[in-house]
């Protein structure tokens, strides 16, 4: 399993708008054979950092679907919606694996 953290700064003004962001991610993660872990909004702390969580059965099985959403009409109004509201300013992506007893 290899699970993907993506650590956004988004803009705190638009919270609301990348919360529906996330809303939009969460089936279609799922949809490509992912386990969306869901999104994680600022609380106490910054405000303008967020958080993403997901994981696939191999680092392939995340390639796949990251070819898939290319053609997807749902992903790409998912990314148009961001871009529209500009509510992302940066993000970054890592990729871990579980250490199991």
């Amino acid at each position: 399993m290899i699970t993907c953290y993506i650590r956004y700064i988004i803009d705190p003004a638009k919270l609301p708008e990348f919360e529906h962001y996330g809303k939009l991610w969460i089936p279609l993660v799922n949809k490509f054979g992912g386990q969306h872990h869901g999104y994680f909004l600022p609380s106490e702390g910054a405000n303008n950092v967020a958080l993403a969580l997901f994981s696939f059965p191999t680092l392939a099985a995340y390639e796949q679907h990251r070819m898939q959403m290319m053609d997807d009409p749902e992903c790409q109004s998912a990314f148009k919606y961001a871009e529209e509201h500009k509510c992302i300013v940066s993000y970054e992506r890592s990729f871990f694996r579980p250490v199991m007893a």
